[in-house]
């Protein structure tokens, strides 16, 4: 489960609370299908005809990843529209008709709609919707740092874990950051490309303070030396930021404190929901 994933389950629950009847489509065996079913969502596996068939009675179908993209410009009888989460630009070719089919997508931040729009889609066909995250349980501020754990290559894990030998003290990897948080001294997130960073965002929600990379949509999240520290892909300089926040721990507790009250503010899962709905409601009418 990534954070794209998560977002598409988190808007589902919300929308479902609004009133709204929500089928969620994911490919058969995957993890958020499985998730889907457990939180109670009305799910089936992803396929064309299932997109065919639902779609003839759906106001709308709302695309969230390259593949359900795909196979809903192909077959969904109902107005689409697409989330943009990556940062990389369309490719040419297939692309390009792929970018022309949808009635309007949602980016996750202002730079994944900069991206978009040089790629040849028009602004008025395109919203900015930010991340939606739940507010955990206040971390403990405890000596344990926290990074994704990642196999994707755009991550920067391989970096994240030689910083944290540069400043000293050792990393923990997590797959579930909900779990891992809450007893977190300090969340690093290192990647070479990024949309937003819903993972910042859960760091922030639990009030543990961020070391991220200055890239893509991160900096429209975290403010630097008010919400975090943003610092170049550089061990050197990722390892000087560890440092500091872990030698100054008023200034990391102010930076934690003014992050949380972004989430609260800014990233919950109720604006988010509502933002997408604002969405629905334009493409409806």
């Amino acid at each position: 489960m990534r954070g794209g994933q998560w977002q598409t389950l988190r808007l589902a629950e919300g929308l479902c609370r609004s009133g709204h009847t929500v089928i969620v489509l994911s490919r058969e065996g995957s993890p958020c299908l499985a998730m889907a079913r457990q939180l109670g969502l009305d799910a089936e596996p992803l396929t064309g005809a299932s997109v065919r068939r639902l779609s003839h009675h759906a106001d709308l179908t709302h695309a969230h990843d390259a593949r359900s993209h795909t196979t809903a410009a192909l077959l969904s009888a109902a107005p689409l529209i697409v989330s943009r989460r990556v940062s990389f630009p369309p490719r040419g070719g297939l692309s390009r008709w792929k970018y022309a089919s949808p009635r309007h997508f949602i980016a996750v931040s202002n730079h994944v709609r900069d991206v978009l729009i040089e790629a040849g889609v028009g602004p008025e066909r395109i919203s900015v919707v930010y991340d939606g995250v739940p507010l955990l349980t206040v971390s403990t501020a405890g000596d344990r740092i926290v990074a994704p754990d990642s196999s994707d290559p755009q991550k920067g894990t391989a970096l994240a874990i030689e910083a944290a030998s540069l400043a000293g003290p050792s990393i923990h990897l997590s797959t579930d950051l909900e779990r891992d948080l809450p007893g977190a001294g300090l969340f690093v997130y290192i990647t070479h490309s990024e949309g937003l960073g819903s993972g910042i965002l859960l760091a922030m929600s639990a009030g543990v303070p961020v070391v991220a990379s200055r890239v893509g949509g991160i900096p429209e999240i975290i403010e630097h030396e008010k919400s975090g520290l943003l610092v170049a892909n550089d061990p050197q300089e990722i390892a000087k930021a560890i440092l500091r926040l872990k030698e100054d721990r008023v200034f990391a507790g102010l930076l934690a404190a003014r992050a949380r009250q972004e989430v609260e503010e800014r990233f919950s899962i109720p604006a988010m929901v509502a933002a997408t709905e604002h969405v629905y409601e334009r493409v409806i009418s």
